[in-house]
């Protein structure tokens, strides 16, 4: 079966985003009919959320708030885009999706894993990843990219090493929990040898 539903998961500053619009370009040249998109994010209503997430302004949020946002977002996500693109026969790519609410809101803040796939599963319904690209740093060098990069700092980068740590740990479990969707891509690598890495693992889960 191809995996169609294809998302790209990692600690911040890991890269994926950037990984992901080179892996969009070359499956394009492919002749692949390929969609990317992110979250929170993708379309307006959810574009909207996701300012409000992550505003600086909003360092007083409660998890819980947080948590529901992020799973409101995904819902209207899958309804108007993600769903429609699978149905017309397009692969989807995709920044983040249920992984990052269960390693960001579940460990990183604490509330449990099975507490926030609960909330996503209601809004999720059965839409899983057929693939999800965990591209592996530690968190420390991630973040070191985001302070060197000088890319806009949201609510998330102001949260301490801890945070991030456990965020990371909340991964491993992940990574250990699903072994055959989720795939780990070392990030440690220069940019160019991930691209391939991503590709080479892409080109073969579809052969």
């Amino acid at each position: 079966m191809k995996k169609q539903f294809i998302t790209f998961e990692g600690p911040e500053g890991s890269g994926k985003s950037t990984i992901l619009k080179a892996v969009e370009k070359q499956l394009e040249a492919a002749g692949i009919s390929v969609m990317s998109t992110r979250e929170p994010g993708g379309i307006d209503i959810s574009e909207r959320i996701r300012d409000v997430i992550l505003d600086v302004h909003h360092t007083h949020m409660d998890a819980k708030t947080e948590a529901l946002l992020y799973a409101a977002s995904r819902r209207q996500h899958i309804v108007e885009k993600i769903d429609p693109a699978l149905k017309e026969g397009k692969m989807v790519l995709c920044d983040r999706f249920i992984d990052s609410s269960l390693a960001y809101q579940g460990y990183g803040r604490k509330l449990g894993k099975d507490e926030i796939f609960k909330i996503n599963k209601f809004a999720i319904e059965n839409r899983m990843p057929d693939l999800t690209i965990f591209i592996d740093i530690k968190p420390q060098v991630g973040l070191d990219r985001v302070s060197h990069n000088h890319r806009k700092m949201d609510r998330l980068d102001l949260e301490s090493l801890e945070f991030h740590e456990r965020v990371y740990a909340g991964y491993l479990d992940l990574i250990k929990a699903f072994p055959d969707r989720i795939r780990v891509i070392d990030g440690d690598k220069p940019l160019n040898e991930v691209i391939q890495d991503v590709m080479h693992l892409i080109n073969n889960v579809n052969e």
